[in-house]
């Protein structure tokens, strides 16, 4: 294997003994009425190595899971703690959104709901309405549309609004991919980076935006996140006066069916073939530390990027930055 390690690992899971979906608020009960709800959404993970089966038939729509792609999954979990930290993250987020809506007065009160694993999002809008919320703000987090995905948590949550009997009226955010907020704090990661290199480093180094895959039919059917992938990509390089960069899919699904790309490998192919020495991967498709940023890139993406004779750095996940906060709580409000 050629090539430095350069990739310093950022993730590493909050720990959280909540195992409700709320995020704690101290309100009386008497005002919850004049209390908007904001609903956190994203795709969840198993609390345990032990749960990886049941979480997967979940992804999978109740069908059974072959045993190899079981121990597989469970193998990735394994390197990166045993469980993802994207629910403890979430809920971080969520705590810290609800700390800047309500510095001016308590006004809101934050929900986190998953998708595949608990809290789901049924059993959160249950949780809600139990707590008299009337009015609410969901929330995908994940910046770009797809019906792949913001759809797939879109429906999720208008399924459990049919279910209970009390009016929750609910705006959802369908997008926020070029939010100026978002857009800075994304910029300002990759700044952290530049700001630990000396110039000719700098120079020298590729910047890739990344994004989860989806299979490639999404582009016959109209689907606008590869663009707004894009544009998310062409908004940062904008603010840090990139005149080139790239954009690549990661974490591409175990099926048959073609997928998004280039791939991260496909980038490094030809990365190397070009006499290009490093990249700096930006995951621009991801709001925090979860699997696919600590075994997809830290691991996987590294071990590849080794062999190819490239040193490869990531930024670190955005988590609970203040100006990601902000953006988060700028996208709520103007929602209301």
């Amino acid at each position: 294997m050629g090539g430095a390690v350069c990739l310093s690992a950022h993730g590493s899971a909050l720990a959280s003994k909540n195992e409700d979906a709320l995020v704690e608020l101290h309100v009386s009960s008497s005002s919850t009425a004049q209390v908007t709800g904001v609903l956190l959404m994203a795709h969840g993970s198993p609390d345990s190595l032990d749960d990886m089966g049941a979480y997967l038939q979940h992804v999978r729509g109740g069908r059974a899971t072959p045993q190899a792609l079981v121990d597989d999954m469970r193998g990735r979990y394994q390197l990166i703690g045993g469980r993802s930290p994207l629910l403890d993250l979430t809920r971080a987020q969520g705590k810290a959104l609800e700390e800047r809506l309500n510095s001016h007065g308590v006004r809101f009160r934050v929900y986190v709901g998953m998708r595949h694993w608990h809290p789901f999002i049924k059993d959160t809008v249950r949780q809600m309405v139990e707590d008299g919320i009337q009015r609410a703000v969901a929330v995908s987090m994940a910046p770009q549309y797809s019906e792949l995905s913001v759809g797939a948590y879109r429906r999720a949550l208008e399924v459990a609004q049919a279910e209970f009997p009390a009016r929750l009226a609910v705006t959802t955010v369908t997008s926020w991919h070029e939010h100026p907020g978002l857009l800075q704090a994304f910029a300002e990661r990759v700044q952290d980076v530049y700001n630990r290199l000396s110039a000719e480093e700098r120079a020298q180094l590729g910047v890739v935006f990344t994004a989860h895959s989806l299979p490639q039919r999404v582009l016959a059917e109209g689907d606008p996140y590869p663009h707004e992938v894009a544009r998310t990509a062409a908004g940062v390089a904008k603010l840090l006066g990139l005149t080139a960069w790239e954009v690549a899919y990661q974490s591409q699904g175990a099926t048959a069916e073609p997928w998004l790309g280039p791939t991260l490998d496909e980038v490094f192919t030809h990365a190397a073939a070009q006499g290009r020495r490093a990249l700096l991967l930006v995951p621009v498709g991801f709001v925090c530390d979860h699997v696919e940023i600590l075994y997809d890139i830290d691991i996987l993406a590294q071990k590849v990027a080794q062999e190819k004779g490239l040193c490869l750095r990531r930024t670190a996940s955005l988590n609970t930055s203040p100006t990601f906060i902000e953006a988060l709580a700028q996208v709520v409000t103007s929602h209301l």
